[in-house]
């Protein structure tokens, strides 16, 4: 896959603090999209802004389409940019906003009009073109700006919380959205977002930001079943995640009691953080008495979600969170030895485990 994006080993520290940036390197290829999620003022926003050239590297390159972009200034990228709050033009239709970029270019009215009415056709508004966005509902100026800024054809699309302006009942749908369009134009992607379900649903490859750095960048299904260390675990979905000490080969000790999985190389005695998803976590009507990795206990809080309950389940030794589409009552939970994953422990010496 060509690299359409690229950090080469960026970094940017904001003047008169320690807060930024540190030597990111990171390629996105044609037709890619690439989500980055981390707490706030872990560097996200930084990231974006980077490469779109709204501030430049103390250190490193950016390179978009194989060139070296680093000391050239926005206007010079070529990178569509869709941000939070859609940044239309008011006094503008919906297909003079679109036109708009291409009108800076220099291309004659006609030619500018043909392709935004082409763009708007894409992102299904050909027939909202002479509206303006007070008329449009917040899905609609959605589309507009993204219509905006893939209109030019440019080298990358840059898209900064786009959903974050919309109500929950429109997000799942505009996100399938923006992937559809994506996709469709075939266009390297960096999103920028707040929003865990956001980015595992539709990126390719997610980047997890910890202190202005990349700490683990990896498919969403492998950064949800193998995060790198237990805060990553802990920050992507709901966990289970408890302290545990290596009692042997196939064998863990936590407060809960002694579990069944795969120890890998670990030794007997290291100290290690037991992770096991909720939904992995299965629920028994009746305790069955002496079956490995059952634990007896009680429900403490049970949520109702609709298709699926959240429970909060007391065990001898602490508590196990599970998910489940049964509405039977729980009376035990069985932890199943591939539900299992080691993780680092924070204390632990053993650095690079995956």
């Amino acid at each position: 896959m060509t690299a359409m994006l690229a950090y080469e080993g960026v970094s940017y520290r904001y003047p008169g603090g320690d807060a930024g940036v540190f030597d990111i390197e990171l390629a996105i290829g044609e037709g890619e999209l690439v989500a980055v999620i981390g707490p706030s003022g872990s560097g996200k926003t930084t990231m974006l802004k980077l490469l779109a050239g709204f501030v430049r590297p103390d250190r490193g390159r950016i390179a978009i389409g194989g060139r070296d972009m680093t000391a050239l200034p926005a206007e010079g990228r070529d990178l569509g940019v869709v941000f939070q709050s859609y940044a239309l033009f008011p006094h503008m239709t919906a297909l003079e906003n679109v036109a708009y970029p291409l009108k800076v270019r220099g291309l004659g009215r006609s030619e500018r009009r043909r392709r935004a009415a082409e763009m708007l056709a894409r992102v299904g508004l050909a027939e909202r073109a002479g509206h303006h966005p007070a008329a449009l509902s917040g899905g609609q100026q959605q589309r507009v700006a993204l219509a905006r800024a893939l209109v030019f054809r440019p080298h990358g699309l840059l898209l900064d919380e786009p959903l974050s302006a919309l109500d929950p009942g429109l997000r799942a749908g505009m996100r399938d959205e923006i992937r559809r369009i994506q996709r469709e134009a075939a266009i390297a992607t960096l999103l920028v977002t707040h929003d865990q379900e956001e980015a595992l649903s539709i990126a390719d490859r997610v980047c997890v930001m910890r202190a202005g750095r990349l700490v683990q960048v990896a498919s969403p299904r492998e950064l949800y079943d193998r995060p790198a260390d237990a805060e990553i675990a802990a920050f992507v979905g709901q966990s289970n995640l408890w302290p545990a000490t290596v009692a042997g080969p196939g064998r863990v000790r936590t407060a809960l009691g002694e579990l069944a999985c795969d120890t890998g190389s670990d030794a007997a005695g290291a100290a290690v953080m037991v992770l096991v998803r909720p939904e992995r976590v299965r629920p028994l009507a009746a305790a069955a008495a002496g079956r490995p990795g059952v634990l007896p206990g009680r429900v403490v809080a049970d949520r109702f979600l609709g298709a699926a309950r959240r429970v909060d389940f007391a065990v001898a030794g602490g508590l196990v969170l599970l998910e489940t589409h049964s509405r039977d009552a729980v009376a035990a939970v069985e932890i199943p030895p591939d539900a299992i994953r080691l993780l680092p422990h924070p204390a632990s010496t053993h650095e690079g485990r995956t």
